[in-house]
């Protein structure tokens, strides 16, 4: 397991299927390419995280999620991008975009769009978004450091981004994005 500040040695890890621990607007997070099976696969093993309960994919500019916006009217489009004061995830619909693999059972996956600068920083490396899913073992507290990152996975992940957490004090709230609908506060 490496520890780096490098955003472009993370982009490369994460183009390479590998998953990384990273710094969140509170906790620490588990990441990959949402579009490569083996990585997510990865992540829920690591996590003992049923698939089909899926996961979030996080943004750190609109542009990158532009085939979501595609398919949203303006109004969703508005919510889905606005600079909240907590960081929201919003439940979106899609069944086409997604792998099932992130959605699991769901015809929606929730997506945030970060106002965290170290992670809109690593997304634009990656040139996209990435899963965003709180680094613990399923039925343990996420992780608020490096060393409770290390406790948790040793060498089970490929790199730890060194980077502050955010300011945030809980996770993100998830929220439906057409109904407003709170799922976790």
């Amino acid at each position: 397991m490496r520890i780096t500040n490098s955003v472009a040695e993370l982009a490369d890890i994460l183009n390479a299927g590998g998953v990384i621990a990273y710094p969140t607007e509170a906790v620490w997070g588990l990441g990959c390419d949402p579009f490569n099976e083996n990585a997510v696969r990865k992540i829920l093993a690591l996590k003992s995280r049923p698939e089909y309960k899926g996961l979030i994919l996080i943004a750190g500019h609109p542009d990158e999620l532009t085939p979501w916006l595609d398919t949203l009217d303006e109004d969703a489009c508005k919510r889905l991008t606005q600079i909240n004061e907590a960081p929201i995830s919003w439940v979106v619909p899609d069944v086409e975009i997604t792998p099932s693999w992130v959605r699991g059972e769901h015809q929606s996956v929730a997506i945030r769009l970060t106002q965290h600068q170290p992670i809109q920083t690593l997304c634009k490396a990656f040139n996209g978004v990435i899963v965003s899913t709180s680094a613990n073992p399923s039925g343990l507290d996420p992780a608020l450091n490096i060393e409770e990152v290390k406790t948790y996975f040793s060498d089970k992940v490929d790199a730890i981004y060194d980077a502050p957490t955010g300011s945030a004090t809980q996770p993100s709230q998830v929220r439906d994005l057409l109904t407003d609908k709170l799922f976790r506060a």
